[in-house]
């Protein structure tokens, strides 16, 4: 008798408890459902500037295409040691094209996970140039940036952090 009272409070919970997940916008399935690049590096929170310079880019449904990409992100902090207003210049509508080729050269084609990139002594760009790669002592550059946290999975890629912005 116990385990059916139970049963029954539990059954309860979960039909109190989805319809308001539904309302809110997600449900269990979409709850569970892998996120893409543009999700994963929102949801993080420290890629504020990123998401703002894709949007202005018009990048963001390219980046939540199918991929695979691999985007080595640089993070809010990064574009704040650019030096002072390049950001906002960037963001500008006159100056799309400009911010595009320097978005498009954090993204590689394909999926390349860590154990990837320290074979790497370069990787060619989305945006058609090559970035540099140096793994050395267990540290990776990426130009002259590093990379600070690696694998970082989305449902189209995978996101490398790096600690500076990556100028072609």
């Amino acid at each position: 008798m116990r385990s059916f009272v139970l049963g029954l409070a539990v059954c309860g919970l979960v039909l109190a408890v989805v319809p308001s997940l539904h309302a809110a916008g997600c449900c269990p399935a979409a709850c569970s459902r892998p996120k893409d690049i543009v999700e994963t590096a929102v949801e993080a929170g420290s890629f504020n500037t990123l998401a703002a310079a894709l949007e202005a880019g018009g990048l963001i449904e390219t980046l939540k295409g199918s991929g695979p990409f691999t985007v080595f992100a640089p993070t809010d902090e990064a574009f704040a040691k650019l030096p002072e207003g390049t950001v906002e210049e960037l963001l500008k509508p006159e100056n799309r094209e400009t911010l595009v080729k320097i978005l498009t050269y954090h993204v590689v084609p394909g999926k390349v996970l860590a154990a990837d990139v320290v074979k790497l002594s370069s990787a060619a760009t989305v945006e058609g140039s090559e970035l540099r790669v140096n793994a050395k002592q267990g540290r990776v550059r990426v130009n002259d940036s590093n990379v600070v946290k690696t694998d970082i999975r989305a449902s189209n890629g995978v996101i490398h952090v790096i600690d500076a912005v990556l100028l072609p």
